[in-house]
């Protein structure tokens, strides 16, 4: 069937912030169905909050609105632009909830706008339990015994029927929100209340538990003519109980018997018939009984999910590209096979190599949070790694997961000594977290058997013969010491095992491991995925590295990297997301490739994120799934370097990830594009940084540098408490924090050693009540300009990537602003920088008249707000430095200045404390953010109120707001009581605060702390009485004792401010929404 010509023009949904279980596979997704659907003719109009994706650029759609993802803020949007269908699949849960809001509530149906990609129909099949069940049973297919709960009472009589252990799975949520397993009483009721809450229709499935059981997933897509095809079986390493979101996984599934994966396959295509999805890609899960073989159908998603874009990566077939032509009425025969040039996408594709993902976690920075893992989705992001066998495939994915690894490291045993009590071991092995599939070559390093570590981890035996022969082959190198023969050097590396590791394992410096390779000429050699397991020849240079035997080791006659002649320039990428290091680098790489190809540089990227944009084999014209090491960023630039003319490297687009490898580049006399290796490091060096602002008289607060607690102390007595204080060389304030006092200054210190070794430690006094200002600035050797300046919203002590901010700045002088685009100017040229720059300004005494303006830090590299600067300004500023860093002149392009804008953008972070029980949601200066949104409006309130809107801080029109603020605030919170008390708003107030506001004619009544008796206010905020909340604190004591009111109010989504600033923003927001109703605007039409 032709496309559709009755439809002219399509609303597609994004998924808004990035958040836990909901990560960049959706700007991916998103991103190939606006490209595509522009291609074929269609006007597309696209709704996302996210700043950060490249989706929300002004060129992917026709009409694109940064607003809040709410039914409220679409409808406007249907009723301005009149589109003749939505497409709801490329935006994940969220996506797919306001799809079905619009149309149960009649809003699609009044507007004539059709549901395309899925019908409502199949939605509700497969996202409502219970009808998903009944499908299940029609089809003859096995699901869990379970029974739908929409309340207390019949969860509880849910579990006297199925009985202790439960699987609680809450309907219409993503990553496993809300959701859990119960061994006891007591659990069971925290998981149901939490669960019925993180539910949009308020009901969930209780499960009988099926811990244990192998899991598995098929990626299926299935067309209007009912052409099906499995895109690849993924199989879990992990068992059930685990979120398949928080698994090892591996593509495609190798410990199904023939008839095993024909079942699984058979029982996919009637599933995908039953539900009804008929045009795009959905994933079906699987457990299999190990014992007895029974399989049982867990769920399936009826849209584009995560596990959709690793096996789209994993496989090369584009599955949001062809299902959002699917969605326009093509079939799967009619649709060319991207990869190959020559086959339709109606051919299955093939794999002949092994792909392994790992997640990627941020336990560390949530003091006091459970690592172990359960169906609750917690990691923040992920790696892939792709290998001929398993074991070279999971042993470069452990190095690419940037956590420090060189493949299976030795780890200590929590509670473990050599030659004690083994069953340590032993419950280090039962206990699902991160570290697990380290602990299992440990327990082999400590005469473990495949059969205990199975009993103990349920891990399928196969896996675990896998990494017991790694751990022999260890013990073989141990034993033999240096390999003396290509043969041994060849095979070692064709399982997977690094330089690094080798010389670790025989305690050697990396480089003579590197010298043996040179000597015995021992070289990985480069395939494709093409799709097809070399079927038919690949146009697409989609490559992967592999040390496996090679045809009487000749490398050249099985390298399929066709190395061109053309003039390259190569782009390292980020590596998994991680809190620190996010969505918004892959961004900047992205641009750089788009905008190099364009000038006809051969762009080639190496990256081994699966999730992103940058892994896409058509965003660069060449692809390397690698991870990003020295070894392996060096072997593929050596390849690259055989034929052409290597331009550069840029280093200063992913983060701090190629950033470490800069001084590795540069001594492999590598040419790296932009500021110079010696540039960056200054900025980064402490000492160096500070001989420069001397020089230049420019302020930084008064500060130290140490790498022991002795010298620590001296310094701080020196500068006066409280101090900031963190290591050097690090990424999203990374174990950086506000001290008070000696004895938190000593335990830091100790703790901190441990951590990050040798390291300087850096020492500032910390700046209380300053703003804080980032500026990005963009700059040849010549002339350099100003990007942006933006206003931080929370004071000075909150991370910048966890502040709102604003541009235009809110409420900075004039003068202030001059001089921060003067002491920018002077930055740029001294560290000579090319491309772009960061810096952080704090801002103290504004109200005076002598204002001071202090230097934080200086970052000459991409950060994270140049996409948000970049939107709010209308220049693309990623793309213009890529070419200023090959050598085109920054006066060449037109850009328009940062403060000549119509509109005032407003950056909002999104947290992930839900997913955290326990865990404090107070913002400091480590980065604690997963993703950000974008409130855009003509005025500060509005775009607030839209950001907060944006985030899921839903800010109340009317009701009681409490109030309790450190003295030092008291004055400053009056008239924003006055503002609140004129709309109707009741205040109540701790005493402290409440006497004060009495004193000064605010109507206010008191309500206890939870220190001084009940009832109390955390009982007022769990009884609903509370609508809004304001609380400042100072000091650890005064911290801790309102740690209980920050739960109680992330619990009850209140929204929380914990700064003056932020509370005068929420005022502004809260009186702009009574002013009247929030407008929506496409980024176009500025």
């Amino acid at each position: 069937m032709p496309k559709r010509n009755d439809i002219k023009s399509i609303l597609i949904i994004g998924a808004g912030p990035i958040v836990i279980g909901q990560a960049c596979e959706f700007d991916y997704s998103g991103s190939q169905a606006c490209k595509v659907l522009r291609e074929e003719g269609y006007r597309v109009i696209l709704i996302n909050s996210n700043p950060a994706t490249i989706m929300t650029d002004p060129d992917f759609a026709d009409a694109t609105y940064i607003e809040p993802i709410t039914p409220e803020m679409v409808t406007k949007i249907i009723i301005k632009e009149k589109p003749e269908a939505l497409l709801p699949t490329m935006g994940g849960q969220t996506a797919l909830n306001v799809a079905m809001d619009l149309a149960e509530s009649g809003i699609l149906k009044k507007y004539n706008v059709e549901l395309i990609g899925a019908s409502l129909k199949a939605i509700k099949k497969a996202e409502d339990r219970e009808l998903f069940k009944t499908a299940m049973k029609k089809i003859g297919l096995i699901t869990p015994k379970g029974i739908l709960a929409e309340n207390k009472s019949q969860a509880d009589n849910a579990l006297k029927e199925i009985g202790l252990p439960l699987i609680i799975r809450p309907s219409f949520t993503l990553g496993g929100t809300g959701g859990g397993i119960a061994y006891n009483k007591d659990e069971f009721d925290d998981i149901i209340i939490s669960g019925l809450d993180a539910s949009p229709v308020n009901s969930v499935l209780i499960e009988e538990s099926i811990t244990g059981w192998k899991e598995y997933e098929m990626e299926v897509v299935r067309d209007k003519a009912d052409n099906v095809i499995i895109i690849c079986s993924i199989e879990n390493i992990d068992p059930m109980g685990i979120h398949t979101g928080d698994s090892i996984t591996i593509a495609p599934a190798v410990t199904l018997t023939d008839k095993e994966y024909q079942m699984m396959r058979n029982a996919s295509i009637d599933i995908l018939r039953e539900i009804g999805v008929e045009t795009g890609g959905s994933n079906v899960q699987f457990a299999v009984n190990p014992v007895d073989g029974r399989m049982v159908v867990i769920e399936m998603n009826p849209r584009v999910s995560r596990s959709s874009a690793l096996a789209s990566k994993a496989t090369g077939f584009p599955i949001a590209k062809v299902a959002a032509r699917l969605s326009v009425g093509y079939t799967l025969d009619e649709i060319q096979n991207d990869i190959t040039k020559t086959t339709p996408a109606s051919f299955e594709p093939t794999l002949d190599y092994i792909v392994t993902k790992i997640p990627r976690f941020a336990f560390e920075k949530f003091k006091g949070s459970d690592n172990t893992l359960t169906s609750a989705m917690k990691s923040v992001g992920e790696t892939m790694a792709i290998g001929r066998t398993f074991q070279e495939s999971i042993q470069k994915a452990l190095r690419s997961i940037e956590t420090d690894l060189d493949g299976f490291n030795n780890i200590k045993i929590p509670g473990y000594k050599k030659g004690g009590d083994r069953s340590s071991i032993s419950a280090a092995l039962t206990r699902p977290c991160p570290e697990r599939i380290l602990y299992i070559a440990q327990a082999y390093r400590e005469s473990f058997s495949v059969k205990e570590i199975h009993e103990s981890s349920k891990i399928d035996p196969w896996f675990l013969e896998q990494i017991e022969e790694i751990v022999n082959i260890e013990n073989a190198i141990q034993n033999s010491k240096i390999p003396n023969s290509f043969e041994e050097l060849q095979f070692i590396k064709s399982k997977g095992f690094s330089d690094n590791r080798i010389a670790e394992l025989l305690n050697i410096k990396p480089r003579k491991i590197k010298d043996l390779r040179d000597k015995y000429n021992v070289r990985p050699s480069f395939k494709k995925i093409d799709s097809c397991a070399g079927e038919f020849d690949s146009k697409t240079p989609y490559l992967y590295s592999t040390y496996e035997e090679t045809y009487n080791n000749k490398d050249d006659l099985t390298d399929e990297s066709k190395v061109s002649n053309r003039t390259k320039i190569i782009i390292l990428g980020g590596g998994p997301n991680r809190i620190g290091q996010g969505i918004e680098f892959d961004y900047c790489c992205v641009h750089a490739a788009y905008s190099l190809s364009k000038k006809n540089y051969e762009t080639i990227m190496i990256n081994c994120n699966p999730e992103t944009v940058s892994t896409d084999y058509d965003t660069s014209d060449r692809l390397y799934f690698e991870p990003l090491t020295e070894e392996d960023v060096l072997e593929i630039i050596k390849k690259e370097m055989q034929k052409g003319l290597l331009k550069g490297c840029i280093v200063q687009y992913g983060g701090q990830t190629p950033l470490k490898l800069a001084k590795a580049l540069s001594a492999a006399d590598i040419p790296i594009i932009g500021t110079s290796p010696n540039m960056i490091d200054l900025a980064e060096d402490r000492e160096r940084f500070q001989k420069l602002l001397k020089k230049l008289k420019l302020k930084q607060p008064p500060n130290g540098i140490c790498t022991t607690s002795k010298k620590a102390v001296i310094i701080a007595k020196n500068i006066g408490y409280p101090v900031l204080i963190r290591p050097s060389y690090v990424l999203g304030g990374r174990a950086m924090e506000i001290i008070h006092n000696e004895e938190s200054l000593t335990n830091y210190i100790n703790s901190i050693i441990t951590l990050f070794g040798s390291n300087p430690i850096l020492i500032d006094r910390f700046l209380s009540d300053a703003i804080e200002v980032d500026v990005d600035v963009i700059a040849d050797k010549e002339t350099s300009i100003v990007a942006g300046i933006m206003e931080h919203i929370e004071e000075a002590g909150v991370h910048s990537g966890d502040s709102a901010c604003t541009i235009p700045p809110h409420s900075l002088p004039k003068a202030v602003i001059k001089e921060i685009e003067v002491q920018s100017k002077i930055l740029s040229k001294s560290l000579q920088v090319v491309g772009l720059m960061n810096i952080q300004f704090a801002i103290k005494d504004i109200e005076t008249k002598n204002p001071q303006i202090f230097i934080l830090e200086v970052n000459p590299r991409a950060s994270r707000t140049i996409p948000f600067v970049a939107k709010a300004t209308g220049n693309q500023f990623a793309g213009i430095a890529a070419r200023v860093m090959a050598g085109e002149k920054l006066s060449s392009f037109k850009i328009k200045p940062w403060y000549k804008t119509k509109k005032i953008s407003v950056k909002e972070a999104v947290f992930p404390f839900a997913r955290f029980p326990g865990v404090d949601s107070l913002l400091g200066p480590e980065m604690k953010s997963t993703g950000e949104a974008m409130g855009l409006a003509q005025s500060f309130g509005e775009a607030f109120a839209k950001a907060q809107m944006a985030v899921g801080a839903n800010l109340p029109k009317s009701g009681t707001l409490f109030i309790s603020v450190k003295d030092t605030d008291k004055n400053k919170i009056l008239l924003l009581c006055k503002k609140l008390i004129d709309l109707g708003f009741n205040i109540i107030a701790t005493k402290g605060t409440s006497i004060y506001l009495g004193e000064n004619n605010i109507k206010v009544k008191k309500i206890n702390k939870v220190s001084e008796g009940r009832p109390h206010l955390v009982d007022a905020i769990k009884d609903g009485l509370v609508h809004i909340i304001f609380n400042t604190t100072e000091g650890e004591q005064s911290i801790e004792e309102s740690f209980s009111l920050r739960r109680a109010a992330l619990s009850a989504h209140i929204p929380y401010y914990t700064t003056i600033a932020g509370s005068k923003a929420a005022t502004e927001a809260i009186v702009a929404i009574n002013k009247g109703e929030l407008t929506v605007k496409s980024i176009q039409s500025y």
